[in-house]
């Protein structure tokens, strides 16, 4: 059975590549049981800087929900005080970051070559696309949709056998700078269509079927830096006006119930939702490819991880879309 959607874990790999080191810095995952738990967790957060990763924002928070976040190693035991305190429900995820990432870091020399099962750096991807698309010229092509803040292309491959009036199916990676298994989800997804093509009779039905648009890293500017300085950043690389922090969250940047819950409004929070709508080059690129490819286009996909999640539009709320039924038999 192939995958559609892959959604694990976050990955990491060493800072052996970067800086900037997580030695000491923990990850929590508490489990508030009532209103005034999630107040003690909305508590830690305007007292001190926290990283969340399930869910990405305070904000979303609710009782009898599993929370995951990440704290500075010299706060982890006011936070440990914290929580004792207001009684809730809690363990230490992971003790030392650092050794997190180091225990996953493939020893072996890395190459300069792709590869479908080590992480993959944005000029290697890069030169992927334009091999996978020569050596497959049946079945995909490749594009540049727009650029990055930083000057980079935004790759596009088109996979599919050519024929007449066919629909398709849009599947970004990478929205999220630090979420490398996402990119490489995508880069494996593309592998295994034109593998399976004439040998899997449903890999084989959906590419003469359909197109898929795959657009392998969307943040790529963000990608590269995780890559050279920071292996946790998450957001664009853009300049903000009027502040030293830098980037947008470009999940929460698209023109959809834009800069409500779940977004801040500070260029300096890992969700910060941008100046305006589409306001980073990034996301304006993606939007305005799906809007003139909106009589084809009839799925989108996009592919994030951590924390096991199928989320259904628009998931700025929890409120079930008219067509749930529809979307969950799908």
């Amino acid at each position: 059975m192939w995958a559609l959607l892959l959604l694990i874990g976050a990955a990491s790999v060493s800072a052996h590549l970067q800086g900037l080191s997580f030695d000491g810095q923990k990850v929590f995952r508490v489990l508030p049981q009532n209103d005034e738990q999630v107040e003690s967790l909305n508590f830690l957060a305007s007292i001190m800087e926290i990283d969340f990763w399930r869910p990405d924002s305070v904000t979303l928070v609710k009782p009898k929900m599993q929370v995951d976040f990440r704290v500075e190693a010299e706060k982890s035991f006011q936070v440990e005080d914290l929580l004792k305190e207001s009684g809730m429900e809690y363990q230490v995820l992971i003790d030392n970051l650092q050794a997190a990432l180091d225990s996953q870091f493939d020893s072996k020399a890395r190459t300069a070559r792709h590869s479908y099962e080590k992480y993959n750096n944005w000029d290697t991807i890069a030169a992927w696309t334009a091999d996978i698309a020569a050596q497959n010229p049946d079945l995909v092509s490749r594009s540049v949709i727009g650029e990055t803040y930083e000057g980079r292309p935004m790759y596009l491959l088109k996979m599919g056998k050519s024929g007449p009036n066919k629909k398709a199916i849009f599947m970004d990676c990478g929205f999220h700078a630090r979420e490398w298994i996402s990119p490489a989800f995508c880069q494996w997804f593309v592998k295994e269509a034109v593998e399976t093509y004439g040998k899997d009779t449903v890999m084989t039905t959906l590419l003469n079927k359909l197109d898929f648009y795959v657009l392998p890293v969307v943040n790529i500017d963000g990608y590269v830096y995780t890559w050279t300085n920071d292996r946790m950043w998450r957001k664009t690389r853009s300049k903000n006006a009027g502040s030293m922090c830098i980037g947008t969250d470009p999940n929460r940047n698209m023109d959809a119930g834009w800069c409500t819950i779940g977004a801040s409004n500070s260029p300096c929070s890992s969700t910060y939702c941008g100046s305006a709508p589409e306001s980073e080059k990034e996301t304006k690129a993606l939007a305005d490819f799906i809007r003139e490819h909106l009589s084809t286009i009839k799925a989108y996909l996009t592919i994030h991880s951590y924390s096991q999640l199928l989320l259904f539009p628009y998931s700025y709320t929890y409120d079930l879309p008219p067509n749930y039924q529809e979307l969950v038999s799908l």
